[in-house]
């Protein structure tokens, strides 16, 4: 069977480091921080101050008429009053990946279409009208509070803001729900299911989505925003939480060309796997992410060598930006394969299950506009880092080929490679 190819056509931005294509390549290329001090609780200190913070919304209200954003969006009440921070977020987001990819309201609306995402949901309307509905004994809910906050909200609100007819489904395996999306959605091009996916990935940077890690030990404690997130490095103590959202039109290669859109790049293939060893600490030799990458260069009929760039999950845990580091010696070193390895999670923090489509749309800018993301607030490499080649600034080059990785709880990885399209026919 000959597969279609899958083309990147549209990326959209709304995160810590920019707010839309320029501002996300301009901090990647600088090495500007997103990361801020926070206060998830104004007016009682705890252990976690720092954030990667979303500039320029202020939705920390319940209800959606005092919120604030980007005088460029408008968006009509009904819309507004079923949606959530972040999904405010990622229609936003995805305002611009549509505007990028040169798409018509026809055109999203049409068959061939299809919507595929990722989120928590928001844990910030979900307590709240909970605890409204107890407090007035269940006589009382507001009408659209499930809508604004479970985990298909994005799916709910995208997918009838854009009138989709094509296949809408979210995903969920914590922080590689996006990458599975991504993934999935290359698959419908591939096979000739669809002729266009949308994917989206969104998420709230706030209390109720974040905080909750502390019990894991799982956030940093640091309260210095320029080395709380530090990926790889040996004095990492935890991450740092980010929310916003990334939004990305893949199409198969021969429509994109038809209509004459710009082609950013080519998602090549794919691959996954599981550790089968913990609920939320990876395998520690790093075999389940192996697999998934040595899945994905199969997939893509490419050898370790062919990799230019490693878009690394390494999130700033102790245990799983080791795990990682094997996992990259297994698939790259041993083999004499020296691809570039940052994570952009030191600039951004870490966006949970938005984090693979967010990662993948920074792969997408590396490949188009021609750098590699540097190994930012890395200072003293973790000992199981030998070997990888971690640039700390970044480079004014294009990587040809990038991978990037993911992996959720329960050992859930998934493993993304792109390529870029100049002179490609």
């Amino acid at each position: 069977m000959d597969f279609q190819r899958v083309a990147v056509t549209g990326l959209g931005f709304i995160s810590s480091i920019g707010n839309d294509r320029a501002e996300v390549a301009g901090s990647l290329r600088r090495l500007t921080n997103g990361c801020e001090r926070f206060d998830f609780l104004p007016g009682r200190p705890g252990e976690v101050t720092v954030a990667g913070t979303v500039k320029g919304f202020h939705t920390d209200s319940v209800r959606w008429s005092d919120w604030r954003y980007p005088a460029r969006y408008a968006f009509e009440r009904e819309r507004l009053r079923a949606l959530s921070p972040h999904g405010l977020y990622a229609l936003c987001a995805t305002a611009q990946a549509v505007e990028e990819a040169g798409l018509t309201p026809a055109e999203m609306a049409a068959p061939e279409t299809g919507l595929f995402t990722a989120s928590a949901g928001s844990p910030f309307l979900l307590r709240y009208h909970l605890n409204e509905f107890h407090a007035n004994g269940g006589r009382r809910v507001a009408p659209l509070g499930i809508v604004a906050s479970v985990a298909g909200t994005l799916n709910f609100n995208l997918a009838t803001h854009y009138g989709v007819q094509g296949a809408v489904a979210g995903f969920v395996s914590a922080c590689a729900s996006s990458s599975h999306a991504l993934g999935y959605a290359c698959d419908e091009i591939r096979l000739g299911r669809h002729s266009r996916m949308l994917v989206v990935g969104a998420e709230e940077a706030n209390f109720d989505t974040i905080m909750p890690f502390l019990g894991m030990r799982a956030l940093s404690t640091n309260p210095d925003p320029l080395t709380a997130s530090r990926p790889f490095d040996r004095d990492r103590d935890g991450f740092v939480g980010t929310g916003g959202a990334a939004a990305l039109v893949l199409e198969s290669w021969d429509l994109a060309r038809a209509r004459g859109a710009r082609i950013q790049a080519e998602l090549l293939g794919w691959g996954q796997s599981a550790d089968g060893y913990n609920v939320a600490i990876s395998e520690p030799e790093g075999r389940g992410l192996a697999r998934a990458m040595e899945r994905a260069l199969v997939d893509s009929k490419l050898a370790a060598g062919d990799i230019g760039y490693v878009n690394a999950h390494a999130t700033s845990t102790p245990a799983g930006d080791r795990s990682e580091a094997r996992a990259l010696a297994r698939v790259f070193t041993e083999r004499g394969a020296h691809p570039y390895v940052s994570s952009t999670k030191a600039l951004t923090g870490h966006a949970l299950s938005m984090a693979g489509a967010l990662e993948a749309a920074i792969c997408v800018l590396a490949l188009s506009e021609g750098f590699v993301p540097g190994a930012a607030h890395l200072e003293n490499p973790d000992d199981a880092c030998e070997g990888l080649k971690m640039p700390r600034a970044t480079l004014s080059e294009s990587p040809g080929v990038a991978l990037s990785n993911s992996s959720g709880f329960g050992g859930s990885n998934v493993c993304l490679i792109l390529r870029d399209a100049n002179g490609l026919t």
